[in-house]
């Protein structure tokens, strides 16, 4: 049987199933189940949902869970950008998993309040209090937000210019945002901290962006962007981050999630594998 790996071990040969990629009405178990069985090594987690797990007194048991499953636990989703007091209880609950389960990475979102160098400012902070429990923090760039782009969040994380600062880069904001791949070579490949993978229809389906955001992104391979470009963009940054699976879809989350984590999974090891060709 093969050793569970160290969540800050992983690399760019690693797959990642990000929280939201099933719906909110799978178990800790069927989560944990549907990563094992589509040869995932690890899960992400959304901090209310651990926050839920601990109000009923059932986090341990996600630790017995991915020791049998031989998972790790390596990103939190998602801290909002911000110094405000329910920000501040959601980071110590990012804390308190971290501390527990060895994470590798937390998620921050916009928007930020006043300039670039304010925003900088939240987010060397937050970089200085997640050193000292182990964690790499993703600035994940949305188009919805003023860190609208990978060059947006860049200029926050350059200017915070903390070493386990960097950015998230999640392909559903780069496509439907500045679609510049450009923007992407051009990160430093240290500080690309985290890969998030979809798929999805060029055009919208909704006009509502969090909306379309959460209920259309398909299995890789299954849609109309350009994933192998993207896919040659990461790479030339040079970072060795974990590929993650955030394929958002309300219609699949309300099927089979096992076999829709299995589609996501092996969508994304296609794409992964044409340039390696």
């Amino acid at each position: 049987m093969a050793a569970t790996k160290n969540p800050r071990e992983l690399t760019s040969h690693d797959l990642v199933l990000s929280h939201f990629t099933l719906g909110r009405h799978h178990d800790i178990t069927q989560r944990v189940d549907a990563a094992a069985a589509a040869g995932c090594q690890a899960i992400g987690i959304y901090l209310r949902d651990f926050q839920r797990l601990e109000s009923e007194d059932t986090a341990d048991r996600l630790a017995g869970l991915l020791d049998e499953r031989n998972l790790c636990l390596a990103e939190i989703d998602a801290l909002r950008l911000a110094d405000t007091a329910d920000a501040a209880e959601q980071e110590a609950a990012a804390f308190r998993i971290a501390d527990q389960f060895g994470c590798r990475s937390l998620h921050v979102l916009g928007p930020h309040a006043g300039s670039v160098t304010d925003g900088a400012a939240v987010f060397a902070a937050l970089c200085d209090r997640a050193a000292d429990h182990g964690l790499l923090v993703g600035l994940e760039f949305l188009p919805t937000t003023n860190i609208a782009t990978a060059a947006d969040a860049l200029r926050i994380v350059e200017a915070a210019d903390r070493d386990n600062g960097g950015v998230c880069v999640d392909v559903w904001h780069h496509q439907r945002g500045a679609n510049d791949l450009d923007l992407i070579r051009r990160l430093p490949g240290e500080k690309v901290i985290d890969v998030q993978m979809s798929d999805g229809p060029l055009a919208p389906l909704l006009e509502d962006y969090e909306h379309d955001t959460r209920r259309n992104r398909v299995p890789p391979g299954e849609g109309e962007f350009d994933l192998v470009g993207f896919v040659a963009a990461i790479r030339a940054t040079g970072t060795t981050a974990p590929w993650a699976l955030e394929v958002c879809n309300r219609a699949a989350w309300e099927t089979n999630g096992t076999a829709f984590v299995a589609r996501c999974a092996d969508g994304l090891r296609e794409v992964l594998a044409v340039d390696q060709r």
